[in-house]
């Protein structure tokens, strides 16, 4: 049974501000959870339903195992349908970016990506293509925000996320600088001749101006209708898809 201070504790990690305090994140859904379990996460403790118990049998003893009833898992979930189980993740500590391992390969670049379920399907769409690490302006929206873990369907377990002072990253890496932008070169036609880093923009605003001035090569998806704008995940699934179409 789950006492007061439990739920309360569980609770507190559905903010940005706690989880980044206590240096814990949530993951809900047998399925996620068992990616991170996979990984090199460090899983603190998971919380579940005796009906998928036995799904977590041969578990590390490091982790707490906890069965509960379906009611209390309702009141630790970040969700209106909670899943099978929860678990409690530490958040890796922050390690220096180096230069070399943004060297021969294409990075996906955020800025000030807002909505959680863009950011997840952003990282779940890089992982599906091959990207180990994606890098993010210090105002995108938090990577281990429970809808975006949830939206990234475990794709966060594979694929780390920095989040800079974007300026001053681009500026230090010194590598060749693509931005997805309304208009520009067509993105079926621009060379890629070197790998870099490709900047997607924010839903609403694009990409800030202080990151535009630093953008060498302005790339575009071509409008065939008469939608105003694509979505940020769509554009990202397109372009990595067309850089790893041509085995780049």
């Amino acid at each position: 049974m789950l006492s007061k201070s439990q739920i309360s504790f569980v609770n507190a990690l559905h903010l940005k501000k706690n989880r980044r305090d206590r240096g814990l994140f949530l993951v809900e859904g047998t399925k996620s959870i068992s990616e991170f379990i996979n990984s090199n996460y460090q899983v603190d403790s998971i919380y579940c339903t005796g009906s998928s118990l036995e799904k977590f049998n041969d578990l590390s003893p490091s982790i707490k195992l906890h069965e509960i009833s379906e009611p209390e898992l309702k009141k630790i979930s970040t969700l209106n349908t909670p899943q099978d189980a929860l678990a409690i993740i530490r958040i890796p500590e922050k390690t220096p970016l180096r230069s070399e391992s943004f060297l021969d390969k294409y990075t996906l670049v955020l800025d000030g990506i807002q909505d959680p379920g863009n950011l997840g399907t952003i990282i779940r769409t890089a992982d599906w293509f091959g990207f180990s690490q994606m890098v993010c302006s210090d105002d995108t929206v938090d990577a281990f925000n429970p809808k975006v873990v949830q939206a990234s369907m475990g794709s966060l377990s594979r694929l780390a996320v920095h989040y800079v002072n974007l300026s001053s990253f681009i500026k230090e890496m010194q590598l060749p600088v693509y931005g997805a932008f309304l208009e520009g070169d067509s993105v079926y036609e621009t060379g890629f001749d070197r790998p870099g880093l490709i900047v997607l923009g924010n839903e609403g605003k694009g990409i800030s101006d202080s990151v535009i001035e630093l953008i060498a090569d302005k790339i575009t998806i071509p409008r065939f209708g008469d939608a105003e704008s694509l979505n940020v995940a769509v554009s990202a699934s397109i372009i990595c898809s067309e850089i790893k179409r041509r085995g780049l």
